[in-house]
């Protein structure tokens, strides 16, 4: 599936060794890290020989077998692995696919390339594009999907470890998930910084609304810089705690559910050979990806998950879009209803303030049309 509010960086990041932010026992965490980097190398090494256990983890490779062991009460760590296919169904375009994704349609922009709108040198000299299409796509303007909520009943019920996220349109925030739930891969409009490395001062979400939809390019108020919303821009570094967090969370989690990503984009994509070699690997998707070419896997790219050989062993993929496959794992699980609940109930509330918003703003531009001296 094509990527689409998730946005791609091509710069390969180096691992940093800084101590995570939510560090309860520095021993353990330490031990854990270490554990993370042998588990990668003896999984790497031992799949792409043909060494070590065939032994399935899961009763079944399909999605009944997966809750079958989320209900064992084995299962206590959840990481979702998110990607553009979760917000597609919320109405916003993806980014590659052909005739109709965001690079498609880029043409009234004058761009020399469509990917210079997400390119850090580009937008300094020339922020005007950007800030149009981010008048299309800014948050606020679309409802979290049965996807999202899905990982927020996740949450809810105490299995949920983190959620890697690779989209910028901040749905999981609406649905429930909050910061230390998330780690924002590629970065945020939730909040913004002026772009000034002597600067940095930083704004929030409300007050860059207010400079896009009054087309002003955002300026800061201190230094006069640009300000820019913290998003990965390609050229520019991944957020710290995207490298540090994974030290942490993938040798402890026990079922990886990756929904809505063609796992191209690196160091995203590789996050999925991070988990020990017995913990079961779940892909949502409208196809098959992260089977990389072992050559790659060696040099610790690509997914390296196999479905379908004889040596198949934790795997699964369930064809169908990221919903649909949330609410058929949602039904096994016996969780469907309360599930459509948890939608119905929040999308009311969200319509709810949005014409509460509107009326505000409508009562306010009345009020202010027949203030004393105007005409």
């Amino acid at each position: 599936m094509s990527e689409s509010s998730e946005l791609p960086t091509t710069k390969e990041e180096e691992e940093t060794t800084s101590e995570p932010e939510e560090q309860s026992d520095d021993s353990s965490e330490e031990e854990a890290a270490g554990n993370s980097e042998m588990d990668f190398l003896r999984t790497l090494f031992s799949r792409t020989l043909g060494l070590g256990s065939t032994e399935k983890v899961l009763d079944d490779l399909t999605l009944e077998g997966v809750a079958q062991y989320i209900l064992s009460g084995k299962c206590k760590n959840i990481i979702c692995m998110a990607g553009a296919g979760i917000s597609t169904s919320a109405g916003i375009p993806d980014f590659r696919s052909p005739g109709t994704g965001l690079y498609a349609n880029l043409q009234k922009y004058n761009l020399p390339y469509p990917e210079a709108i997400f390119q850090i040198d580009y937008f300094k000299k020339h922020p005007e594009p950007f800030f149009a299409l981010a008048r299309e796509l800014y948050p606020g303007q679309f409802k979290p999907t049965v996807c999202h909520y899905f990982m927020k009943l996740l949450k809810d019920k105490g299995l949920l470890k983190r959620c890697y996220t690779q989209n910028i349109d901040t749905l999981e925030r609406v649905a429930g998930l909050e910061s230390g739930d998330l780690i924002e891969a590629h970065g945020t409009f939730y909040t913004s910084h002026c772009v000034k490395f002597t600067c940095r001062k930083e704004y929030n979400l409300d007050w860059m609304k207010e400079k896009i939809f009054s087309d002003d390019i955002p300026k800061c108020e201190k230094c006069s810089s640009l300000v820019k919303p913290d998003i990965v821009f390609f050229g520019e570094s991944l957020p710290v705690r995207f490298f540090t967090s994974m030290k942490m969370d993938f040798p402890r989690c026990d079922l990886l559910i990756i929904m809505g990503t063609s796992l191209q984009v690196q160091p995203f994509a590789s996050l999925v050979s991070r988990v020990s070699k017995s913990c079961p690997r779940l892909l949502i998707n409208m196809e098959k990806t992260g089977r990389s070419d072992p050559m790659l896997g060696l040099l610790g790219f690509g997914g390296g998950m196999d479905f379908d050989s004889d040596k198949a062993y934790r795997d699964v993929a369930h064809i169908s879009t990221c919903d649909d496959g949330c609410m058929a794992l949602a039904e096994l699980l016996g969780w469907k209803a309360e599930l459509e609940e948890l939608v119905k109930r929040e999308h009311a509330r969200i319509e709810k303030q949005d014409k509460e918003a509107k009326s505000s703003e409508s009562q306010g531009a009345s009020s202010s049309s027949g203030a004393p001296g105007s005409t």
